[in-house]
């Protein structure tokens, strides 16, 4: 690793996001790796301490953004859902280090493409950025 420490954090535009095992691309922003469990409160008879219990867990969807690329592998997952043919898939979204190789993946399970979106810009040097929303059911460390 060039010019890093073991220690030093990660820097930008190192993700990966692999679909049932086929890299779709490398992305420079991926948000939603989060998960909430439901907190149930109880109160047993005449006990004067509410009582508090893990519950239910959500995960937040999955958002990926990165520059426009040619390529059709997303979109045609996204109009099977669009057409009611709902695909579900498994996958993973990878941290890299700088040399490219993997530092760490969270795996997603039972994922759906729920939403595609494109943006364009009139400015000098800006690309137009893909955006690609992804219902999960569980995420995990890998």
């Amino acid at each position: 690793m060039p010019n890093r420490r073991a220690h030093d954090h990660i820097g930008q535009f190192n993700f990966k996001v692999e679909v049932e095992g086929v890299t779709v691309g490398a992305f420079k922003n991926v948000e939603g790796l989060d998960s909430e469990t439901e907190v149930v409160e109880y109160q047993d008879g005449d006990d004067i301490i509410l009582r508090k219990r893990p519950g239910r867990t959500k995960y937040s969807n999955l958002t990926l953004k990165r520059g426009y690329i040619n390529t059709d592998e997303l979109w045609n997952w996204r109009k099977k859902v669009i057409e009611g043919k709902v695909e579900r898939k498994s996958g993973s979204v990878i941290l890299c280090a700088d040399d490219g190789s993997e530092v760490m993946r969270y795996n997603f399970f039972e994922a759906c493409l729920q939403s595609g979106r494109a943006s364009a810009s009139m400015q000098g040097g800006d690309v137009t950025v893909e955006e690609v929303e992804l219902a999960i059911e569980k995420l995990e460390r890998g």
